[in-house]
């Protein structure tokens, strides 16, 4: 099986976390999205382990909710001692309703409006990551009006090839996202905020991009930052206290795909990030990482059932299911890989190759293509594994599908944390 908590029970039925997958489609119905507690909290549990060990708790695990975000996974991950990052005031609203505390939020986003500002700013969202000029002076009056002094952070693109798809690079000169280093905006933006009397400047942040393998990039980017905040300091007098250095390590999607251990990813750049102070006599940062994808990933599956099979000789054979991506636009937009297994019989061999459609109106609607599978009728039930980050997060009302409900597992039995959208839902704001 792809992960540890995928199993198979007497019957011959994938269960996940010890929960039957066909007993959970049809209690549910489908889609379903399945997630299990057991493998988030793990997950939080490691990074926060080696933030202790390799760097004595000075600094902050901050849940990326981008990947997945609903007040049930903030109640978790807040329970697991860690921060959050939102990039919306949706996303922010969702974090404080569940209880997420304020000063252990970081606020980001490339194009955030005045009102999502002047939001995060009234409830003392505890760091507000500025993305370029405009919004600094925003910031600035919002903070002016409201009496307060907003602790910022400037994102900096660090100028890394991360080696993954172009979508997901964000630290390259050429993105949309922040402040480059190369010229020399990163510098003009430090300077910036000490014109601003109601900004209090803390560090700094770069993120080189999603689904990263390779530990080189992120150390690198470590030890680029730190170069930068010590040019800082012997430019403008100013040491900046805090570093945040995103997210970003991949997980496991099909069998060859080979990600480091998580652990094993943040005490590579812990050291580089420490060598590098060490060389040029600058004080450690506190410092924040921001994974999201993996932890939510690899502990979530979704469930449909095969609406019907369709053979086109000697071209494919197409398996349609009752979701697609309204559920899961990962393929149409990446071309993202995913493995599937039939649910019903999920230790029999995958004797076919077959192509999976979805019921949206779109010929490019796919779940995948030649993807190895067991051979299914309609009826069956498909299982498309870690869709635990991107897939709900990213759902849609094309079509006007309704949102599938999601699920949640522990020690065997499933609680429901998002409930299935109704055909009332989808008209709900209509006039």
């Amino acid at each position: 099986m792809l992960t540890p908590n995928l199993t198979v029970n007497e019957q011959g039925h994938l269960c996940v976390g010890g929960a039957d997958c066909v007993q959970l489609a049809q209690q549910y119905q489908t889609p379903l999205y399945v997630m299990d507690e057991a493998v988030i909290r793990e997950s939080c549990r490691s990074y926060h382990r080696v933030m202790e060990e390799a760097y004595h708790g000075n600094g902050m695990i901050c849940y990326a909710s981008k990947a997945f975000s609903c007040k049930e996974i903030y109640r978790i991950v807040r329970e697991e001692g860690l921060g959050t990052d939102v990039v919306s005031g949706g996303e922010l609203y969702t974090a404080l309703q569940a209880g997420m505390p304020a000063e252990k939020i970081v606020f980001h986003g490339n194009s955030k409006t005045y009102a999502e500002l002047e939001y995060a700013v009234r409830e003392d969202v505890g760091r507000i990551v500025a993305d370029h000029l405009t919004e600094l002076a925003m910031l600035n009056e919002i903070a002016a009006v409201q009496g307060k002094t907003v602790s910022v952070m400037l994102r900096v693109k660090p100028g890394i090839d991360a080696h993954t798809h172009d979508f997901v690079q964000t630290g390259k000169i050429d993105s949309k996202f922040g402040f480059a280093l190369e010229t020399g905006e990163a510098l003009e933006a430090v300077k910036a905020c000490g014109t601003y009397s109601n900004l209090k400047l803390l560090g700094l942040h770069c993120h080189i991009g999603s689904q990263i393998f390779d530990t080189a990039p992120f150390a690198e980017a470590g030890r680029v930052m730190v170069r930068f905040m010590q040019q800082i300091r012997a430019d403008l007098g100013i040491v900046l206290p805090e570093l945040n250095l995103g997210g970003g390590p991949g997980i496991k999607y099909v069998q060859n795909d080979d990600p480091r251990p998580f652990g094993e990813i943040v005490n590579d750049i812990i050291w580089a990030v420490r060598e590098t102070c060490a060389a040029l006599d600058y004080p450690q940062p506190y410092l924040l990482f921001e994974p999201g994808r993996s932890i939510v990933g690899a502990s979530g599956l979704t469930l449909y059932r095969v609406a019907a099979v369709k053979t086109i000789p000697n071209v494919r054979t197409y398996v349609l299911v009752d979701g697609g991506m309204c559920d899961n636009p990962r393929y149409a937009l990446y071309q993202s890989q995913y493995e599937a297994l039939c649910a019903n019989h999920a230790a029999a061999p995958k004797d076919a190759v077959v192509t999976i459609g979805g019921k949206c109106c779109e010929s490019g609607d796919l779940i995948g293509e030649h993807m190895p599978l067991q051979t299914v009728v309609a009826g069956d039930i498909l299982a498309v594994l870690a869709t635990g980050a991107y897939n709900y997060s990213m759902s849609s009302n094309y079509n006007r599908n309704p949102r599938p409900a999601v699920v949640m597992i522990r020690d065997g039995e499933a609680r429901e944390i998002i409930r299935r959208e109704s055909y009332e839902d989808i008209v709900r704001n209509d006039l």
